[in-house]
C-alpha cells in the first residue's frame, strides 16, 4: 500500500463527500478510491468513514487523522520541491477557476509565460462567472472578484480596480453624456445582474445612489461586454472588463470626478486545504506579472 497516496484518497473523499467525487478529482475508478480506504483502514485498524443519509462521514478516529493526514501530504509536496530544488519547476496538475470575461483577457496571456518556467505542470482553467464550490469541483486556487463573505475561505487580495461608468462613442452621441449621477436615470443601462440596478457615487463629502433604468439585464460578463460594444447602453463596469477597449477608445469613461466602490482581485484557496506549493507558485507569479 502506498500510504501517501491512501492518504490523499482519504483527504479527497472527505473533502467531495463521496468516493465517486474523489474518484474523479483523482482521475481513478471509484473501486480503487473504495479499494484504497479499505486497505488504509486495515492498515490503520481503526474505522475512519460511516456512511448516513448524508453521505460519507469521518468518524472521530477520522477526523483526527484527517488533520494529520494534511500536514503530511503538504509536508511531503514541500519536501518534493525542496529536493527538486528552487529551480526545477514544478510537477503534476493545478486547477485554476476564473471568471470568464476576466480569464479571456487578463489570466489566459499570461499562462504560457507560467508554463514555460514549469514544463511538467499541466494546468486546467475552469472557467464560471459563478462562485463555484472549490473542494467539490477539485480546484486548487480561484480567482475572485469582490466582497469576500465567506470567512471561512483562505483569501489573499492580490490587485484593485477602478468601477467606472462606460459607454461606446456612438451611444454617447446618439443619447448625449451624462455629467451628473442623476442624469444616468435618463439614459438606458446594460445591467450586469451581480451589480445591481443601484449604482453609488461618492465625490468629496458627497453620497449619491442612483436607480438606473434598463430594458436589458445580463448573468455574464461578457454579454454585458458585448452589449455595450453593440451601443445598446451605458453600463458600470471595472477597467478590467473593458481595458483593451479603454485603450483603443472604443468605449469611455464618463463622470469621471466621481467614484464608485473599487473592486478587489483575490486568490482564494478552498476551505480546509493548505496552499499547494504549486498554488502559491501561481499566486505569486499571477500577482507580480499582473500587477507589473
Amino acid at each position: 500500500m502506498d500510504r501517501l497516496a491512501s492518504m490523499e484518497t482519504f483527504v479527497r473523499v472527505v473533502e467531495t463527500g463521496s468516493f465517486s467525487g474523489a474518484a474523479r478529482q483523482l482521475r481513478v475508478g471509484q473501486p480503487a478510491v473504495s479499494k484504497s480506504v479499505a486497505q488504509l483502514e486495515e492498515y490503520l485498524g481503526v474505522k475512519l468513514l460511516t456512511r448516513s443519509t448524508r453521505g460519507l462521514t469521518p468518524t472521530e478516529a477520522g477526523l483526527g487523522y484527517l488533520e494529520r493526514a494534511r500536514r503530511a501530504l503538504e509536508e511531503a509536496a514541500e519536501a518534493e520541491l525542496a529536493a527538486r530544488g528552487a529551480g526545477a519547476g514544478l510537477k503534476g496538475r493545478l486547477r485554476i477557476c476564473a471568471a470568464v470575461t476576466f480569464a479571456r483577457i487578463h489570466l489566459i496571456p499570461l499562462l504560457p509565460k507560467f508554463l514555460a518556467q514549469h514544463p511538467e505542470l499541466e494546468l486546467e482553467v475552469v472557467l464560471d462567472d459563478r462562485q463555484i464550490d472549490l473542494v467539490q469541483e477539485g480546484i486548487d486556487v480561484a480567482l475572485r472578484m469582490g466582497k469576500m463573505t465567506d470567512s471561512t475561505l483562505t483569501a489573499r487580495r492580490i490587485a484593485r480596480c477602478k468601477r467606472l461608468v462606460l459607454g461606446t462613442p456612438a451611444y454617447f452621441d446618439r443619447a448625449g453624456t451624462p455629467s451628473t449621477p442623476s442624469e444616468l436615470s435618463k439614459h438606458q443601462a446594460v445591467i450586469y445582474l451581480q451589480e445591481g440596478s443601484i449604482w453609488s457615487f461618492r465625490r468629496e463629502s458627497s453620497e449619491l445612489a442612483v436607480t438606473v433604468q434598463s430594458r436589458l439585464r445580463v448573468t455574464a460578463a461578457e454579454g454585458v461586454r458585448a452589449a455595450v460594444l453593440a451601443d445598446v447602453g451605458l453600463s458600470i463596469a471595472s477597467e478590467w472588463m473593458f481595458s483593451p477597449e479603454l485603450r483603443s477608445g472604443a468605449v469611455r469613461a464618463v463622470l469621471s470626478e466621481w467614484t464608485l466602490p473599487v473592486l478587489d482581485l483575490w486568490a482564494v484557496l478552498p476551505t480546509g486545504r493548505s496552499a499547494t506549493a504549486k498554488a502559491r507558485a501561481f499566486v505569486d507569479f499571477f500577482e507580480r506579472t499582473f500587477n507589473g
